[in-house]
């Protein structure tokens, strides 16, 4: 059963360790991944959260903290993972610690090129993690580590292609195929909310205008619903008098929530995302031809409020519809720990390294053992 420990206060350097690091090749086939514990980190804007994984996916136990200082500095965020990671491996045997960032994350995982909410830009976070930690470090999107979790663990196991597109205050996405997450040539496979499909639609903070995320994402849900509230428009009363005419509280969870309850504004407004969702997915489909969609993120707790209409949007817009097999659509099972817990899977294939390097210091060390004994008793003798 997984336990849990929440830290919720920011973290300060309490310690310095000075650790070195193992190699940085790694192991593909988690078929061949030792079953080991290891550390997974999912880092956002506002939070960093880590965990112990074991083999299984379950989580043994888990520290959540604020991402520190609004994340202005790179090293401080850094200095964050550190400690929450040496936290855990003083009751853990931690073999490799896992990374999955809100970010574009370079072919070689190892640089940030991008994080939009963080300071990283072309950040070589897994060398100065790995300088700083005496396991190997893997880094990746945080997209492309749920999208494993889901996999391994979740929504998308047995399926051999798989598509992942996770809707939070924008929309992110991952491709598995064959047991592979492909990431493209520069790493940044994967940014499905930037396809474009409003040409001069809604301005995206990305630069361009009319992206997909502009319309099905926890921002479009929000942004439709002030709209209305702010126009007084008679189906917004609900929002309005349970905000209590503060529309700038308005979030999506509580849009779900009335939803749930059956207002008519805010089912209908999740319809409209649902529509959106399942356009952009009949495209990905039309290029990718995947088995599965797992819909992940938070705006995906709306369930089949959000996933009905996106199935019936989907097969509407299918190129071929009715003369080609459908791909299954499916919400995500693993939740917000889907990133973290992927992240520590992925580490996995890496942990051997250290393994090995860890049995070798401990055969030098029996060898000058015996060594030191044969010259003790050649003194006595």
């Amino acid at each position: 059963m997984s336990t849990y420990r929440d830290l919720t206060a920011p973290i300060g350097s309490r310690r310095a360790p000075v650790l070195r690091t193992v190699g940085t090749r790694e192991r593909r086939s988690h078929l061949t991944a030792p079953r080991v514990p290891t550390v997974g980190i999912d880092i956002g804007g506002t939070k960093v959260m880590a965990g112990v994984v074991d083999a299984d996916g379950n989580i043994l136990e888990k520290l959540r903290t604020e991402t520190p200082d609004k994340s202005k500095s790179p090293k401080v965020v850094e200095d964050t993972i550190v400690e929450l990671v040496l936290d855990l491996s003083d009751r853990h045997d931690v073999h490799a610690v896992g990374i999955g960032a809100a970010g574009w994350v370079d072919a070689d995982r190892n640089r940030v090129l991008f994080a939009p909410h963080l300071s990283w830009r072309n950040e070589p976070l897994r060398d100065r993690l790995a300088s700083r930690l005496s396991v190997p470090v893997l880094v990746d999107n945080d997209a492309n580590t749920a999208a494993w979790a889901e996999w391994r663990f979740g929504a998308g196991r047995g399926e051999d292609h798989l598509v992942m597109i996770t809707l939070g205050t924008g929309i992110g996405g991952a491709i598995l195929e064959d047991g592979q997450v492909k990431r493209g040539k520069f790493g940044v496979a994967g940014e499905f909310g930037h396809m474009q499909v409003v040409p001069g639609g809604h301005r995206c903070p990305c630069g361009n205008r009319g992206c997909w995320e502009q319309y099905s994402s926890g921002n479009a849900l929000v942004r439709e619903a002030r709209e209305l509230a702010a126009a007084d428009s008679p189906v917004a009363y609900g929002i309005i008098e349970h905000v209590k005419g503060n529309i700038g509280d308005i979030t999506g969870p509580m849009i779900t929530e009335l939803a749930r309850e059956g207002d008519a504004m805010c089912v209908e407004l999740l319809q409209d995302i649902g529509q959106w969702l399942g356009v952009g997915i009949a495209n990905l489909a039309a290029a990718l031809d995947p088995s599965c969609f797992v819909i992940g993120g938070g705006v995906s707790a709306a369930d089949d409020l959000l996933i009905g209409p996106a199935r019936d949007a989907f097969k509407r817009h299918l190129t071929g519809r009715g003369y080609r097999p459908e791909a299954r659509i499916t919400r995500a099972q693993l939740g917000p720990e889907a990133g973290m817990v992927g992240a520590a899977d992925l580490a996995r294939l890496v942990a051997r390294r250290f393994r090995r390097a860890k049995r070798r210091r401990v055969e030098r060390y029996e060898r000058y053992e015996r060594y030191a004994q044969t010259r003790r008793d050649q003194d006595t003798a």
